[in-house]
Order: structure tokens, then C-alpha cells, then sequence
């Protein structure tokens, strides 16, 4: 099962959820871990969190959601100029328009509020998308 996580800026959301998934998936060797930085400084962190493998810009984000199965990250990697820009119209079309299951954590920073989504603390939101993400892998081994 391949994950992606796409983050930018820092990485530093991306670093906390593939730490968490790292702990929580170790026995599930057919996840790969996929990270991808909108600029190099994120890619880097969230290599050195211990993703399987990692990629920056545009064009691994167009061909990594092609045949991923999960995809996470900030709430802004689908829409267009977000993250300060970093989120080019083709970055957010190809995860918008990806058949991969989008688990999307609501930060506020990229000025996009979720409606009915509780103000909780960032490493309560990195818990729950671990979850979400340990959930959809589950049912994937079942199917």
C-alpha cells in the first residue's frame, strides 16, 4: 500500500505524521511511506522522520497520487496557491483528482476553515490522522 504525505513550508506536519505512522505500522511491511515537500526543506524532515522514500515539487506529486492509495497532509494541499503558494493549481488537481483516499488535517494557517471540525491541538489532529490512515490499511488487507 503506498501513502503519500504532502507537505510544505517546514515539513513539520508531515515529520509528526510519519513518525506516528512509523510507530504504529512497523509490523505492515507492504506500506511504503511516500513523502513529498512542496521545496526541499520540507522533503528533508520528513526524510529524516523516516519515510521510505521522498521526492520534491510538482511533478512527484502529479505521479506519486496516481497510484497511491492514501494521501495526507494539511487541508491546503488541495486547493490551488495555498500554503503561501506552495500549492501550484496542477499539485492541487492531482490530489483533488486522485482515486486515493484523502486524509486531510484542518489547519487553519492555510487561511480554509473546516466547518464542524473541533479547534484540538496539532499532535491531537497527528493522532487521529494516524488512525484514520491505520484504519484505511486495515481494511485494505482485508479486501
Amino acid at each position: 500500500m503506498k501513502i503519500v504525505i504532502i507537505d510544505g513550508q517546514g515539513g513539520a506536519l508531515g515529520k509528526s505524521l510519519i513518525t506516528a505512522l512509523k510507530k504504529i505500522l512497523p509490523a505492515a511491511p507492504e506500506c511504503e511511506i511516500m513523502a513529498i515537500g512542496t521545496n526541499s526543506a520540507a522533503t528533508s524532515v520528513m526524510l529524516g522522520a523516516g519515510a521510505d522514500s521522498a521526492a520534491t515539487g510538482e511533478n512527484p506529486v502529479k505521479v506519486a497520487c496516481r497510484d497511491a492509495q492514501i494521501i495526507a497532509g494539511p487541508v491546503g494541499i488541495v486547493v490551488a496557491d495555498s500554503m503561501f503558494g506552495e500549492i501550484t493549481p496542477a499539485m492541487a488537481a492531482s490530489i483533488g483528482g486522485s482515486r486515493a483516499r484523502k486524509i486531510l488535517i484542518p489547519v487553519n494557517k492555510c487561511d480554509i476553515s473546516v466547518v464542524g471540525s473541533e479547534d484540538l491541538p496539532y499532535s491531537e489532529y497527528v493522532r487521529l490522522a494516524s488512525m484514520m490512515i491505520l484504519d484505511e490499511v486495515k481494511r485494505a488487507a482485508l479486501s
